[in-house]
């Protein structure tokens, strides 16, 4: 049976609703239920870890015996396990629930599955529906539930002659305020954001993001990776997030105890070394490098020793988008060898 007008109004209405649960570790899902003859009945979404699933939301709305012969239109596959909240699926099929119309598959090796139950109760299902739309909202939290860690976006400034900084270590301010406002622009979708224990010693970064003096609504969650102890009186201490502090080398266990957190994307921000890092291990999903017309020769690099050791070991890019900004130019590209279905893409990060 094809998915209707009506279906589809309720299924915009439903992301409509999704966009009201938190980012974390669950995905942001919404949930209308319609009557046989297509009125809205009950809706629903998802507030957060631990909280009633979209669809077991809306079912609530409703007495005993309401929802029989109703259609759930979801922008998510209804789950099939017991985790903190018992399975979607089963309490669709036990409220009596007729059709299932959804937009995503649920990636999930233990929760997915729902809509195989569906049918085997009987129940028609249809998926797919508004599934681009979905993936825009939830693309971040598919990614990072396939990889079990969030999406990495590493990003430095350089000179035209690859240079992070003058031979004295100096680099404020390498490019202009146009490039300058575009990260901070970027802090603001991300997350977390990191950087090295050597960035937070030579540099004292705030780590904020901000529209001139004043803080944008959203801030990224602080985190510092290295084995040196920070400051008391460091600035990302006055952060409004608390800082996460990690000392450790091993960036999958860093981005393992981020998921954990919820946390979907981060933004690596410097220095050189913690870039590096990144590249060298195959965890960064998207470069930022922010090139200005200027030269500094010298040795402080921007990018260190990654592990390539000849010109057929080269990490190739695909660019996505070179941009201007100002003077300087943003080369915004991913790894030409990635499998990225779910993320939406350089466009989301594009302002």
């Amino acid at each position: 049976m094809a998915v209707t007008a009506t279906e589809r109004r309720a299924m915009d209405r439903a992301l409509a609703l999704a966009t009201r649960g938190p980012r974390g570790v669950n995905p942001q899902v919404g949930a209308v239920l319609l009557s046989p003859d297509g009125e809205v009945l009950a809706e629903g979404w998802h507030r957060g870890s631990g909280t009633p699933h979209a669809e077991v939301d809306a079912l609530s709305k409703l007495a005993p015996g309401a929802a029989r012969g109703a259609t759930a239109v979801v922008t998510l596959e209804p789950c099939n396990h017991t985790g903190r909240t018992g399975p979607c699926a089963l309490a669709l099929i036990e409220a009596g629930v007729a059709r299932v119309v959804y937009a995503l598959d649920d990636p999930g090796e233990v929760s997915g599955g729902g809509a195989e139950r569906l049918r085997a109760a009987g129940v028609s299902v249809e998926s797919g529906e508004r599934a681009a739309e979905a993936r825009t909202l939830i693309g971040d939290w598919l990614f990072a539930a396939r990889r079990g860690r969030p999406h990495v976006t590493v990003k430095w400034a350089q000179s035209l002659d690859g240079r992070a900084a003058a031979d004295d270590g100096t680099s404020q301010w390498i490019t202009g305020p146009e490039a300058r406002a575009d990260v901070h622009r970027r802090r603001a979708e991300a997350d977390a954001i990191a950087v090295g224990t050597g960035t937070v010693l030579a540099d004292d970064p705030a780590l904020t993001a901000r529209a001139g003096d004043e803080l944008l609504p959203h801030q990224p969650v602080p985190v510092v990776i290295g084995a040196r102890p920070t400051p008391a009186d460091a600035a990302v201490h006055r952060h409004p997030h608390t800082p996460v502090f990690f000392d450790t080398h091993d960036l999958s266990a860093v981005l393992a105890a981020l998921h954990a957190r919820g946390i979907q994307t981060l933004f690596v921000e410097g220095g050189p070394t913690l870039a590096s890092a990144f590249l060298a291990a195959g965890l960064a999903d998207r470069v930022l490098a922010y090139v200005a017309p200027v030269l500094l020769g010298g040795s402080r690099l921007a990018v260190s020793d990654i592990g390539v050791r000849s010109i057929d070991e080269a990490r190739r890019l695909v660019v996505d988008e070179w941009l201007p900004l100002g003077v300087d130019l943003l080369a915004i590209a991913h790894p030409a060898d990635a499998d990225d279905p779910d993320h939406t893409g350089p466009e989301k990060g594009s302002l």
